[in-house]
């Protein structure tokens, strides 16, 4: 394992120097925050394993609860400018998805300009900005040196890099064409952040807008309401406010006393639902058959998720592999378990000597486009119409996202017109109603 020789401050402000075995530099800061240390530097001074002195520790727990004498600065104000900037910077610095995709897109460039793996990682070490991700790059480097695959290292960093995106990587490795899954991997970073931005701009002001007019609501009904309903009273008027908007206020008061109930009951049940998709096969199944199959977004969903499998597959294909062993290696670009189970179905289908097809076209999900597609492939040549299929793939997919962009605007209108409506009608036409002040003649007995 990488020996890392590293400077971190405790809580009480002493700090503490050491040099330690880890699996990764991420790993190490990981585990010296869980003990309340912050590290202020960290350097990887070997990538194999070292003789330990007596008054070194190469056991983390043990190194959490030793600390030698002479490795402690007793005066917590001892901080240099440059320290204190570097504690500042590993607090606050973070690995967002576009340093993930720059990263991507300029190791993608070296490949296709013939550097290797080793050579590749190096240069990108020196170029990367954000130190956290150039602290990865530089264990990968490591690992990749060391003769492991680059998709192990990234493995360790599963809360970085989406699962999709270290799979994807996996298959460029295995099938010998690492820069064509670089390049998908960088436009699938790209596509879920474009998607993810372009939904945001149409729910973020709508969403706006529906809070504004449920405080409006809750605020008029609730509070409103009766301070008019007490003046009328006062006055000894007999004119009402509509019954409908009475009852309606008696309702938000009453959420208002027990709305802890209700909030409990919604918890529990989406906590519950959440516990078993995480732990429950066949309720992760259901969920996902749903992700398939919803409004909107289900073929969307599939779409994406067959496309990744679609262009594995060609990798896999055009660097000779198998059905059976392309499909093996694919399946690893999806998550879905209604997608796995389709691709496993057609590993047996191959195993058994029936169309790998199948499961697909019995499923009753994938497209009748998609069936006759690679039926004919199989016919034909697989890996050519898997190209095909990829082209129409994609522009199936910006179809369904332009049309999700259209639509979607006009579902949240409707909602927040239908809110609109039921505002004016229950609350505020009351309000102006009684502000106009024809309720003053019955007090006056006119």
């Amino acid at each position: 394992m990488p020996v890392y020789s590293y400077k971190a401050v405790d809580k009480n402000g002493i700090i503490i120097t050491s040099k330690v075995q880890e699996k990764s530099k991420q790993n190490l800061i990981k585990k010296l925050k869980e003990n309340e240390l912050t590290p202020i530097h960290i350097t990887q001074t070997s990538f194999g394993k070292y003789n330990t002195k007596r008054n070194r520790t190469t056991n983390m727990e043990e190194l959490m609860n030793i600390a030698s004498e002479s490795n402690r600065m007793e005066n917590k104000n001892r901080f240099s400018k440059k320290e204190k900037f570097k504690m500042m910077i590993n607090s606050e610095q973070k690995i967002t998805t576009r340093d993930i995709i720059i990263f991507t897109q300029n190791f993608y460039l070296l490949k296709k300009a013939g550097f290797n793996n080793i050579h590749a990682l190096t240069t990108l070490v020196s170029a990367t900005e954000n130190p956290s991700l150039r602290g990865i790059i530089e264990d990968v480097l490591a690992g990749v040196e060391g003769g492991d695959y680059m998709y192990s290292k990234l493995e360790y960093y599963s809360d970085i890099f989406p699962y999709i995106y270290i799979n994807l990587i996996k298959v460029g490795e295995l099938s010998g064409s690492l820069d064509e899954s670089l390049k998908q991997a960088a436009e699938y970073l790209e596509t879920s952040t474009n998607l993810s931005k372009k939904i945001k701009d149409i729910l973020i002001p709508n969403i706006i807008q529906f809070v504004a007019l449920l405080i409006l609501m809750f605020v008029g009904s609730a509070f409103v309401v009766p301070i008019i309903e007490n003046v009328i009273e006062e006055a000894g008027s007999t004119d009402r406010l509509p019954s409908y908007t009475i009852a309606f206020s008696n309702f938000l008061q009453n959420v208002q006393k027990t709305w802890y109930i209700p909030t409990a009951i919604i918890a529990v049940i989406v906590g519950f639902l959440v516990y078993k998709i995480k732990t429950d096969s066949r309720s992760r199944y259901k969920w996902d058959y749903f992700l398939y199959t919803m409004p909107l977004f289900g073929k969307l969903n599939f779409d994406i998720d067959f496309s990744r499998v679609a262009n594995a597959m060609l990798l896999n294909l055009r660097n000779g592999m198998r059905i059976q062993e392309a499909l093996d290696v694919s399946k690893n670009v999806v998550n879905n378990y209604v997608m796995l189970s389709l691709l496993e179905a057609s590993i047996n289908n191959i195993i058994v000597g029936e169309s790998w097809v199948k499961p697909f076209e019995d499923s009753g999900i994938t497209s009748t486009m998609i069936t006759e597609m690679l039926k004919i492939g199989m016919q034909t040549d697989l890996a050519e119409m898997m190209a095909k299929l990829v082209e129409f793939l994609n522009m199936d997919i910006n179809n369904a996202i332009n049309n999700i962009v259209k639509v979607l605007p006009q579902i949240l209108y409707g909602i927040v017109g239908v809110l609109i409506i039921f505002v004016t009608i229950v609350v505020l036409v009351p309000c102006i109603t009684m502000y106009m002040g024809g309720w003053m003649f019955s007090a006056a007995g006119v």
